[in-house]
Order: structure tokens, then C-alpha cells, then sequence
């Protein structure tokens, strides 16, 4: 504007050349209002008169700045004006439509172009790029098909810029087309004509003078089928492919990393690696985000090797999503260790982490003991320090906490027994997330809860409880089992009862850890006539009774030497068909061994490994090899044999092993199938 001003003063009158250079200026600037108040004065003016393509950079400018308006705006001028519309008039608002996500619009656009022009291969290709970003692979695919129709027919015009950029030959004069997205009977049997073509019969398409035509159809193609893998549609992926080869296109590097993505997508892991193993064949390298894709589906198949050597292959990755999905199936596995090696590559490649990622590192290292060990001095320090760590790493990278990650360190410093910090950390919560969303606070104050009641805090689990109710935070079905197990601490039964009242109030049913707890008060109280109706309630409610709420009632039996009700709890766990499991076992042995009847008590232990191994306890009888290779047989190297079946996740079958084999040692006959033993027969004529 001040050079226009200079102008003035200087006495040197406006053109054509200057005002379409200070318009593209203006346009270049962003300074839409000005460009729009120049286009109205060279409109005023009789010397000076603006050209379409000084509307068309005005319109470009609008579709940068994303603004409908001033498109609108800028359109309505044209028509005002009568100068027409260009191709580049329709390459910019099909732009426009792109980025407002405006999928209408685009189809609005191309039955407005085809009543304009006829098609051509550029023109094809911008239409195809937008329906695919737009997520219409339905309408891409018929461009796409039609664009083949025309390369086919030799009826095409492409040439190249010195810049490299591809444009129409043609000349851009109207010349209205007779044909829409909506394909004509002959046009589907040409599609399928083209369809059944070979590579020998369109070899003409890879000539010389055709490369700028195969490369713009490969364009075409690779972006459907990358469309595809974002709509999960490898089917249609398939088929593209398939016809890039009976067209005779040589598939590229990024062809093939759409097609795995698509294959990935729809979960054929199988014909995603198969196309991978393609691609070495041809020496060609995915890039990094399809190493990343396969690393991700790997990991969620938990297949950490794998996805950790595709993890590996990445050059350079500047986000954190592989990383954190096999951290998360190292969390799921329990593999910390592995988890190290994943961080310290992330580390080394200077990935940035995110706050999921601090989520799982809370998760993964928090705890340092359990389970497998109870918590002590040295693991609370540790674990103290490898919190530290990780909030300092937090603040260095700018990160704040989750509501997931104080959950996840809530859950570390319960399961470490450390109650103090347990306290600190949740106030903080409350702080953060549960005063300003209460709907965040309830699992927050479950976990708080739940290892309150663990550690027999029950004092400050009421308290806990109250401010959770004071904060507004709605107590759920999880939080009234959690204060009714408090109950059992405290030995309150009417404190049980009432809140049992309150959570039917609320909506919420009991389930079968609400009965477990109610039950383990009653026997606390030696209420072994009342335990055992509720037990018998428990069926009656339509509730499915567990092996925990049967060995509730049997641990406490076998403290008090209740022999009758130890064969009332075994007889009823076999009518509901609910398997015996170790501490079952235990129980029983137990309290026949403390009253004297030791040849029932390895009789029941027989008896009760065979139910836990299967569940008509005849696996014996089933499969002899157990008898002589586990259980009657010399070797020494029997029970480490027996022990690798703990390796395979088979605990029941191992532990039932070995009871039979201690038996047999013992010198004791082996019972080869529970219906056999005179003990569980006895059971079975008791009326319950």
C-alpha cells in the first residue's frame, strides 16, 4: 500500500502488471479485507479491469485462510463481475472443501466442473485425492475407474513444468461432460473389461512417452488404498492391487506400505507380513510410520519379540505410540525388565515421552516387591525413588499428571504398603482432578480404599469414605464391597448390613464378594448356622458361587474343627460344580489331619485333587500315562517333570499331581476316579 502511495505522489499511474503483483502480495500477506477493497476499485475503474486469474489468487488466498466467508464472498464478486470460472477456479474450491471437511461441498463441486468441462486425467486425479481424504472411497473409486477408462483410451494430456509439476496440455475452454459420478451400464462393462486385462494387453501405458501417465494413475491408487487402511476396507485394497497389476503398474514403496496398513487394519497380520517379505524381496524398505503399525499390532497381540524387532527397524520416530504399546504389553505380561530395554531405546533415540507413557512407567516400576514378595524398608525406598524419578523426568519433558497416572502411583504405594504417601498422593488427587470433575474421584478412592482395608486401616478407610461422600463423588458397586470387607475388620455385622441397604438403594446388587464378606463375619462370630444359610442364599439369589466364597466358609471350619461343616461346603462346591482348587485342598487335609481321621484326610486329598484336575475327576481314568510317568513312577526327575507344567500356566494340574504322587510315596492306594472313593459317595447321600 505505501508503494501504491509512492506512485500516486510520484505521478505514476497503475497498470495491469502492477495491480496483479500488488494483489498477489496482498493475497500472500493474509490481508484478505485490502485485496477484497482493491478488487472493487480496479473493478470501479475504466482503465484497469482485474482478470480471472487474479480472482482465482484472491480465491486461493480464501481457501489458505480457510474462510467459506470471504470464498463465498470472493465467488459472489466473480459472478458480480461475469468472468467466469477456470479449472483453477474449481482446483481451488475443491481445496476448500478438503480442509472444512466438507464432503457435500466436493460433490457440489465436481457436478458443477462436469457440466463445465469434460474429464481429464489431472483433473481426475485432484478429485480422487479429495473424495479419499474426505473418506468417500466409494466415489474415489469410481474416478479412479474412470480415470483408467480414459488412460486406456490414449485420451489424456499431461506435460511437466520445469519445477517438476504436472498440469494439462489442454486448453482450458468449457466443454461440458456427459457424464457424472454415477457410472452407465457400459461404463461398468468397460470397468470389467478393464479389469480382465493383462499387463501385455496395456503394456503401452509403461512406454516412454506414457511415464507421466503411470506415475499420476500409481498417485491415484497408492492414495486410495492408503484411504482404505484408514477405514479399515482391505478388501477394496486387495482389489486396487490386483488391478495395478493387470494394468501393468509396478507397485512403489508406498503402495506397498498402504497395503500392509490395510492388511493390518483389518487384522490379516498374516498377508501384511507376506507383502513385507515382497518388498525385501525387491530390495524396498518400509518407511517408518508402517514399521510402526506392525510394531503396534504386535504388541497388542502381545507377540513382544516381534514387535520389538520391528520397533528396531525405525530410523527415526518423533512420537512415542510404538513405544508405549509395547510398554503396555510389557505391563500386561509382566516383563519389566523387558520395559528397561524399551525405555532406555527410547532414551537413546530421543524419543520424547508422553504423559502415556509416564502412565506406564508408573505402573511398570512402582512397585518393586509385590507380588511376589512383601514389601519391606528397602523396596518402599526403592520404590519412593523410582517415583521421584519418573515425576522429575515428567517436569523436565513439561508433562502433567493424569488422572491415570496418580491412579497407577496410588496403586504402587498401596501395593508397597506405604500408607503415609498413599494419604499424600491422594490428596493431591483431589487437589488436581476430584474437587473440579467428582466423576474422576470414585476409582481414585476405590484403590485408596481398597489397600486402606488391605493394610487393616480400617479407621482411616471410614474416614476416607466420609470425605469421599463430602467431595461429591457417587460411591459405586466396587466401594460398598470394598467398606463391607471393612466390616469384617472391625467385626461390625449391622455396620455390614446397613451398607448393603444403602447399595441396593443406590441401584447396585450384590455380588458374590458382598456375600464372601458378610460370611467371613458371621464365622468370625462362630455363626456357622447362619454362614451356612447364606450360603445356601447365595444359589437362590441367581448369583454363581466361587471356589473363594466355599474356602471362606472351610478355612474357618478347619480352625474350628467343624468336621460337619467341612463335608456340608465339599458336598455343595461338588453339586454346583465349582471346582476345588489348592487352598481347598489344604483346608480339608488340614482339618481331617487335626481331628485324628488321617486315612480320610489323604482319601478327601485324593479325592479333591482329582476334581481340581478335571471336572468330572476321572482325567485318571482318562489318561493312564499321568499314573505311571507322574504319579507311580521311580524316576527321580518325575516331579520336575511334573513342575514344568507350572511353566505352561497348568498350576491345578501340577499341584493335583503332586498331592496324588506325595500319596502314593506315602504308601497309600491311588483312587484313578472320585466317583470310586467311598468318602465322596458318602457325601453325595447327605441331604443339604
Amino acid at each position: 500500500m505505501e508503494i501504491w502511495r509512492f506512485m500516486e505522489s510520484k505521478g505514476v499511474s497503475m497498470n495491469n502488471i502492477c495491480s496483479s503483483l500488488m494483489m498477489e502480495a496482498l493475497c500472500k500477506g493474509g490481508y484478505l479485507e485490502e485485496a477484497f477493497d482493491i478488487m472493487d476499485f480496479l473493478g470501479g475503474s475504466q482503465c484497469l479491469y482485474p482478470v480471472l486469474p487474479l480472482y482465482n489468487s484472491l480465491l486461493g488466498s480464501c481457501t489458505k485462510m480457510q474462510s467459506l466467508i470471504q470464498a463465498n464472498k470472493c465467488l459472489d464478486l466473480m459472478e458480480k463481475k461475469m468472468v467466469g470460472k477456470s479449472e483453477v477456479t474449481y482446483t481451488e474450491l475443491l481445496k476448500l472443501a478438503v480442509l472444512l471437511k466438507d464432503l457435500p461441498a466436493a460433490h457440489l463441486v465436481w457436478q458443477e466442473y462436469m457440466k463445465n468441462y469434460s474429464m481429464s486425467i489431472i483433473a481426475l486425479r485432484k478429485f480422487i485425492w479429495s473424495f479419499t481424504r474426505l473418506g468417500d472411497l466409494e466415489s474415489a473409486y469410481k474416478t479412479l475407474q474412470q480415470m483408467v477408462s480414459l488412460a486406456v483410451r490414449g485420451n489424456f494430456s499431461i506435460a511437466k513444468t520445469v519445477y517438476g509439476k504436472l498440469y494439462s496440455t489442454r486448453m482450458d475452454i468449457p466443454v461440458p461432460s456427459n457424464k457424472g459420478l454415477d457410472l452407465t451400464l457400459s461404463d461398468l462393462k468397460e470397468i470389467k473389461k478393464l479389469d480382465s486385462c493383462t499387463s501385455a494387453e496395456l503394456s503401452g501405458l509403461n512406454g516412454e512417452e506414457h511415464s507421466l501417465l503411470v506415475k499420476v494413475l500409481r498417485w491415484s491408487f497408492n492414495d486410495i488404498i492408503h484411504g482404505c487402511a484408514n477405514q479399515k476396507n482391505y478388501i477394496l485394497a486387495r482389489k486396487l492391487m490386483l488391478q495395478m497389476e493387470n494394468l501393468g503398474l509396478q507397485p512403489s514403496c508406498h503402495t506397498y506400505n498402504g497395503i500392509i496398513k490395510a492388511a493390518v487394519s483389518h487384522g490379516n497380520f498374516g498377508d501384511a507380513i507376506g507383502v513385507l517379505k515382497k518388498m525385501q524381496q525387491k530390495n524396498l524398505k518400509p518407511n517408518d510410520s508402517t514399521l510402526a503399525t506392525l510394531s503396534i499390532t504386535c504388541s497388542k497381540a502381545l507377540q513382544l519379540d516381534l514387535a520389538e524387532a520391528f520397533l528396531n527397524q525405525i530410523s527415526g520416530c518423533l512420537y512415542p505410540h510404538p513405544y508405549n504399546a509395547l510398554l503396555a504389553s510389557c505391563d500386561e505380561l509382566n516383563q519389566p525388565e523387558r520395559a528397561v530395554q524399551v525405555f532406555a531405546k527410547m532414551k537413546q533415540k530421543k524419543v520424547l515421552p508422553n504423559i502415556r507413557t509416564c502412565e506406564l512407567l508408573f505402573s511398570l516400576f512402582g512397585v518393586v516387591n509385590a507380588p511376589y514378595e512383601d514389601s519391606d524398608i528397602l523396596s518402599q525406598v526403592d520404590a519412593a525413588k523410582r517415583i521421584n524419578a519418573i515425576e522429575k523426568d515428567m517436569v523436565t519433558n513439561g508433562i502433567k499428571h493424569s488422572h491415570l497416572s496418580i491412579k497407577n502411583i496410588l496403586k504402587a504405594l498401596g501395593e508397597e504398603g506405604m500408607i503415609r504417601e498413599l494419604i499424600q498422593y491422594l490428596h493431591l488427587a483431589e487437589n488436581l482432578f476430584i474437587y473440579r470433575s467428582p466423576s474422576l474421584g470414585t476409582p481414585m478412592y476405590n484403590t485408596v480404599l481398597h489397600y486402606l482395608v488391605e493394610a487393616k486401616e480400617s479407621d482411616m478407610a471410614i474416614a476416607v469414605f466420609k470425605k469421599m461422600k463430602l467431595c461429591g463423588c457417587d460411591p459405586d458397586s466396587e466401594t460398598y464391597n470394598i467398606m463391607i470387607d471393612c466390616c469384617t475388620i472391625i467385626q461390625s455385622y449391622s455396620s455390614a448390613c446397613l451398607l448393603i441397604s444403602m447399595m441396593i438403594r443406590k441401584g447396585f446388587c450384590p455380588a458374590i464378594c458382598t456375600y464372601t464378606a458378610i460370611i467371613k463375619i458371621l464365622l468370625e462370630d462362630d455363626n456357622f448356622d447362619e454362614a451356612l444359610n447364606l450360603l445356601k442364599q447365595v444359589k437362590l439369589d441367581g448369583i454363581q458361587p466361587d471356589v473363594l466364597l466355599f474356602n471362606t466358609v472351610l478355612k474357618q471350619a478347619c480352625y474350628k474343627g467343624r468336621i460337619d461343616v467341612i463335608e456340608f461346603v465339599v458336598e455343595r462346591m461338588h453339586r454346583e460344580k465349582v471346582p476345588p482348587d489348592p487352598r481347598t485342598c489344604g483346608y480339608v487335609f488340614s482339618a481331617y489331619v487335626n481331628s485324628g481321621f488321617h486315612n480320610t484326610a489323604i482319601e478327601a486329598l485324593q479325592v479333591l485333587s482329582l476334581r481340581m484336575m478335571s471336572e468330572d475327576g476321572n482325567i485318571l481314568g482318562e489318561k493312564k500315562k499321568f499314573v505311571n510317568e507322574f504319579i507311580l513312577s521311580e524316576d527321580l526327575a518325575a516331579e520336575s517333570q511334573i513342575l514344568k507344567l507350572f511353566e505352561d500356566s497348568e498350576d491345578e494340574l501340577a499341584i493335583g499331581l503332586l498331592n496324588l504322587r506325595w500319596c502314593a510315596i506315602a504308601g497309600f492306594p491311588i483312587c484313578e476316579s472320585a466317583d470310586e472313593s467311598m468318602w465322596a459317595r458318602r457325601l453325595e447321600g447327605k441331604r443339604l
